[in-house]
């Protein structure tokens, strides 16, 4: 198909997210910007390990000194399997997280000022400096069963002494009720969700649906589906999602 029958308006977009929990974000401002239908819809969704699948792991709690953090899920799952197997978290634990907002997430379950806690600005790199003054704790890394490899191969690289822990896993949501719907553009941001989309839909065509897609496993994996990637992202010019998509819209809108 040329690609340029494919600039066809563009009226209605699902974001392959959960719904923001109020109108006060990027998508409900480029919706009533340019008058689309966004809707929202988690193409998966994340599932704990229960306690006795991850003792199986043999991993014990109180062996580590400093734990680090990727997501608010894996703050989540710390705690609750820490709850579970009645593990009480030492006051002396030192905590890493790959950005502030994660840190911020832990007041929900530590008094965040009497506590060791870093961050750095959004990937493993960022926290090197201070990673390295630190050189000598054991680390556990809660991860789920698809963890982000760079955090991983930047811990393995720089030689850090640290233990990744599966405490959740990334399933596919039923999406059956989507069977008839239809987007002019559906928004992906991980490769999971390309997984969902085809383990519900084998016998999904893309036709005219504009795909986006954000990041480069995301991209890769879109590609390898034999799907087409009309809006990528980020990129120099649109380094988020809805910049992307609203760049999109004003070419083929006109």
């Amino acid at each position: 198909m040329d690609l340029e029958d494919r600039k066809k308006k563009v009226k209605s977009i699902l974001v392959t997210l959960s719904k923001p929990e109020n109108d006060k974000n990027p998508y409900a401002e480029l919706a009533k910007k340019l008058n689309l239908k966004i809707d929202f819809r988690s193409f998966i969704h994340v599932e704990g390990v229960p306690a006795k699948d991850f003792r199986k792991e043999k991993i014990n709690l109180a062996d580590f000194t400093a734990v680090i953090f990727t997501s608010r899920n894996s703050a989540d799952h710390f705690f609750r399997i820490c709850e579970e197997m009645r593990f009480e978290v030492p006051v002396e634990m030192k905590y890493f997280c790959l950005s502030e907002t994660i840190a911020l997430y832990l007041q929900k379950y530590i008094q965040y000022r009497k506590r060791k806690i870093f961050f750095g600005k959004q990937t493993a790199a960022d926290l090197a400096e201070v990673l390295k003054k630190h050189s000598a704790e054991k680390f556990l890394y809660p991860c789920s069963d698809v963890a982000a490899e760079e955090t991983q191969r930047f811990l393995l690289e720089n030689g850090y002494n640290f233990t990744p822990a599966v405490l959740f896993r990334t399933v596919c949501s039923d999406l059956s009720d989507l069977a008839d719907v239809f987007y002019d553009v559906i928004a992906f941001f991980s490769p999971s969700s390309i997984q969902s989309l085809y383990k519900n839909f084998p016998d999904f065509k893309q036709n005219n649906t504009r795909i986006a897609a954000f990041g480069a496993t995301t991209h890769k994996a879109v590609l390898e589906a034999g799907l087409i990637l009309d809006v990528p992202a980020p990129t120099p010019g649109a380094p988020s999602m809805t910049m992307a998509i609203e760049q999109y819209c004003k070419l083929v809108n006109k």
